[in-house]
């Protein structure tokens, strides 16, 4: 009896044993089924019981991968993660320890990890995963439009193409940075790369006798009355006239200039009929438009026509996009506000390095904001707060500024929230009335002697008082900034005021120094001016502080200007 008991022990044990075996293959079988018919949760489960170690059990390191790709296919990238550094952990020396690694740098990249996702896909020996590898890659840097970032990844891998592909083309975007236009030609020479293909040029350049120059613009001429009185396109016919008056001196200098005015009247298709004409296809230069929504029409018309365009009024960068031939008179939003963060650094050097910004929810707004504390951050400055306010939110000013903790005698604030003499300096990039005026108010309220840099737009309104901007010590960006004070002015002024019967306005004022920058231009550099103004650096304005194209297509020269005695005095300009 005793000895049947032993047997029957040892028969289920036996039997236990190769029960459990056939349930291991059974088990990971059905496990892979679920897994290929997309049922991962399921997959999960079953996979699971199978990740223990059990030496009757060959699917441990087999059920631990695919427990954590079903996990990446349900979406749970945390405890796929988590699974995959655990095989390499267990595992290291496993026959498939290369696709462990390339569903963990795909983690990585996914995850915005990039400095980790292209390490662990460096470390692959595999040739067979170099395709996915590289799709994987392309696809997650495409994703990466922070120029920094990209600037970091090259000097962590400075051989791999695909990070220095991208970097060129986002360093294609603004080569005004001497330091990124010698990486960009660095990289385009290393990488055997096509310059066209990222930076657009035009023809080589060729002289005439006479430049013709086509302003198109909404001059609504049926529209306007024999009166003296102000018209609803008065901008457009004041900018005009002061490009008019330009022609006389760009005669007496030996430039002779044929300037011709299209009307728009701000139709689409008025446009359409004017640049089908034969003389707008062999014109020099277009000037203009006016509105946004002109502006595809004529640039397409400009690339397909090599013909340069200027716009004289806008600083937004869209406007011009990739073409050529596109130029803005004025500086984009892009320089302003990086324009903005150089100065500040410098005008507030003798203060504690940081500052707050406060900007509008306009699009203009967030440009301005987002260059100037780059721009900041570049030269050391630490930003304390990047405040987006809403017009009906604009008491979230005073509360940031000027909750006052303490009191003097006499009842003043003495000390707030935001300690006094913790803040440097303030950006504020908004023309919005009624959001600086908050600031200015905040800053009166603290009386620590914080830079307030603003622009020179806050001056057209009386909402802040012009006292405060001397007080205060306010600096104020203002591109396209004319001194009335000068010899220059006054031969202007008396010129116009004798034809016109009138004072010139800040649009006439444009017009002039607009026709005498771009008739000189055409002298000097020809039809195609473009290398020959980006390789002057500076140049001297007549009634203007000057300007600045080099390595771009939008005026890098930004002039910043305080009050002193009532009257606006440039203090620097960059």
């Amino acid at each position: 009896m005793k000895k049947n008991g032993c047997f029957i022990f040892l028969f289920c044990l036996i039997a236990t044993q190769v029960l459990g075996q056939v349930d291991y293959n059974k088990q990971y079988f059905n496990a892979k089924q679920l897994f290929r018919e997309g049922k991962y949760n399921l997959a999960m489960e079953s996979f699971k019981a199978l990740i223990p170690y059990d030496k009757n059990n060959p699917y441990s390191e087999y059920a631990s991968f695919y427990y954590a790709l079903s996990a990446y296919n349900k979406g749970f990238a945390a405890v796929a993660k988590d699974q995959f550094n655990e095989i390499k952990k267990l595992y290291p020396k496993w026959d498939h320890i290369d696709e462990v690694n390339f569903w963990l740098g795909k983690l990585y990249l996914d995850n915005r990890d990039y400095f980790q996702g292209w390490k662990v896909l460096s470390g692959i020996q595999d040739k067979k995963f170099k395709t996915d590898i590289e799709a994987a890659r392309t696809k997650a840097i495409a994703g990466i439009t922070d120029v920094e970032t990209l600037k970091m990844m090259h000097e962590e891998f400075p051989k791999d193409e695909i990070i220095g592909r991208a970097l060129v083309g986002n360093l294609a975007k603004n080569l005004a940075n001497p330091e990124d236009k010698n990486l960009f030609e660095s990289l385009v020479s290393s990488l055997n790369l096509k310059r066209t293909d990222y930076v657009p040029e035009a023809p080589k350049t060729f002289f005439k006798d006479i430049y013709s120059v086509s302003v198109l613009m909404p001059f609504m001429v049926n529209t306007l009355e024999p009166s003296a009185a102000k018209k609803r396109n008065q901008i457009v016919l004041d900018f005009y006239e002061g490009m008019k008056l330009a022609l006389d001196t760009l005669t007496k200098q030996g430039i002779s200039v044929s300037l011709r005015a299209y009307d728009t009247d701000r139709d689409p298709e008025k446009i359409k009929t004017v640049l089908a004409t034969t003389e707008l296809k062999s014109t020099d230069l277009i000037v203009g438009p006016f509105f946004q929504e002109e502006n595809k029409v004529i640039q397409d018309f400009s690339q397909t026509n090599r013909i340069n365009v200027i716009n004289p009024f806008s600083n937004n960068s869209d406007l011009i996009g990739t073409n050529p031939y596109a130029f803005l008179f004025q500086p984009s939003f892009e320089t302003l506000g990086r324009k903005s963060g150089e100065f500040l650094v410098n005008r507030a050097a003798n203060r504690k390095k940081t500052c707050m910004v406060f900007y509008g929810t306009t699009r203009k707004d967030s440009i301005l904001a987002a260059n100037f504390s780059l721009a900041a951050r570049e030269k050391g400055i630490r930003i304390m707060g990047s405040h987006r306010i809403a017009r009906e939110n604009v008491k979230a000013i005073l509360n940031i500024l000027a909750t006052p903790t303490e009191y003097d005698e006499f009842k003043y604030p003495s000390q707030f929230t935001l300690r006094k003499d913790s803040v440097g300096s303030i950006f504020v990039a908004s023309d919005d009335a009624l959001l600086y005026s908050k600031v200015v108010s905040g800053v009166e309220t603290r009386n620590d002697g914080i830079v307030l840099l603003g622009s020179s737009q806050w001056l057209e309104e009386t909402v802040v008082d012009l006292e405060k901007y001397e007080s205060l010590s306010i600096a104020l960006m203002a591109p396209g900034y004319i001194n009335t004070d000068t010899r220059p002015y006054a031969q202007f002024a008396r010129k116009y005021i004798k034809v016109h019967g009138r004072t010139p306005s800040e649009y006439a004022k444009t017009g002039y120094e607009f026709m005498l920058f771009a008739g000189q231009q055409l002298k000097k550099n020809g039809v195609f001016f473009q290398e020959g103004l980006s390789s002057q650096g500076y140049i001297p304005g007549y009634l203007g502080e000057g300007f600045n194209f080099q390595f771009s297509r939008n005026n890098q020269l930004v002039p910043f200007i305080t009050l002193e005695n009532g009257m606006r005095k440039v203090i620097d300009k960059r």
